[in-house]
């Protein structure tokens, strides 16, 4: 398939925003054949994040007083809305690490959760030694979450520490924090179908850079999920199928022709 032709493709599917593939997501988790491999990743889903939930509301309070310890004394005024956000970021901040952790555990599930969503939509039959393939795939999988984990460090760790800057760490900080998660979120799911083909992390980054928006917008569909009681337990293998049909609509192509600018 030439260039024009990848895309005219690529063009057919820019009405497909990240809201089509947020609720597709929802649709291709329950379809017959693919149930079975959303049961691990829930499973880990719902034993984690409900440990991991009653620990951080029972320790969310001393964690704001610190927060307010740091807040100069001509701004205790905006102590409320201090308050507000730090919980909101701790949140978000929380969600997402232990979500990470908690995706290094459930990615090999993941990587056949995609394998299985990719052939469904594509028709194409996934081998019969997938179990054996997982297996001997397990050193490259960790080591590509590891990599994932460490870019994230990169970029979460000086954001955080803007936090201390003065009114600027309790007004904009938020805001940028909230669109990066949304965006290392989608970046998350994403890899699981780029990785099963091994495209390179590097690769798969600027694909998704092509779509920005629709890629943050599926970030925070999934993000404010994570934020919901019960929700999030199963949102997971959820956003794994959602990201997977992204990746058949618009990146399999060209990932796998070599067309990434």
């Amino acid at each position: 398939m030439n260039k024009n032709a990848l895309n005219n493709q690529y063009r057919s599917t820019l009405h497909k925003n990240g809201i089509h593939y947020f609720l597709l997501g929802w649709s291709l988790a329950f379809k017959p054949g693919i149930r079975r491999f959303v049961f691990f990743p829930l499973l880990a889903n719902i034993v984690i994040m409900s440990a991991l939930f009653y620990w951080l509301f029972s320790s969310i309070v001393p964690i704001i007083d610190v927060g307010l310890y740091f807040l100069p004394s001509w701004l205790h005024w905006l102590g409320h809305l201090f308050t507000a956000l730090l919980t909101l970021t701790l949140a978000i901040l929380f969600c997402y690490f232990f979500s990470f952790i908690m995706n290094i555990i459930a990615a090999p599930f993941n990587g056949l959760l995609a394998e299985q969503v990719e052939a469904k939509l594509t028709g194409i039959t996934v081998p019969n030694n997938s179990w054996l393939s997982l297996i001997t795939d397990l050193p490259r999988i960790f080591y590509r979450e590891l990599q994932k984990l460490v870019n994230y460090l990169l970029w979460a760790i000086p954001l955080l520490l803007t936090y201390f800057i003065p009114i600027v760490g309790q007004t904009i900080t938020p805001i940028i924090w909230f669109l990066f998660t949304a965006w290392w979120i989608n970046i998350q799911y994403a890899d699981y179908a780029f990785d099963n083909h091994k495209i390179s992390f590097h690769n798969m980054k600027r694909l998704l850079r092509q779509d920005r928006v629709d890629n943050l917008l599926f970030g925070t569909l999934v993000g404010l999920f994570t934020l919901l009681p019960l929700l999030n337990l199963i949102i997971m293998p959820i956003a794994v199928c959602g990201s997977t049909a992204m990746w058949v609509d618009r990146y399999r192509k060209p990932a796998l022709l070599g067309d990434i600018r």
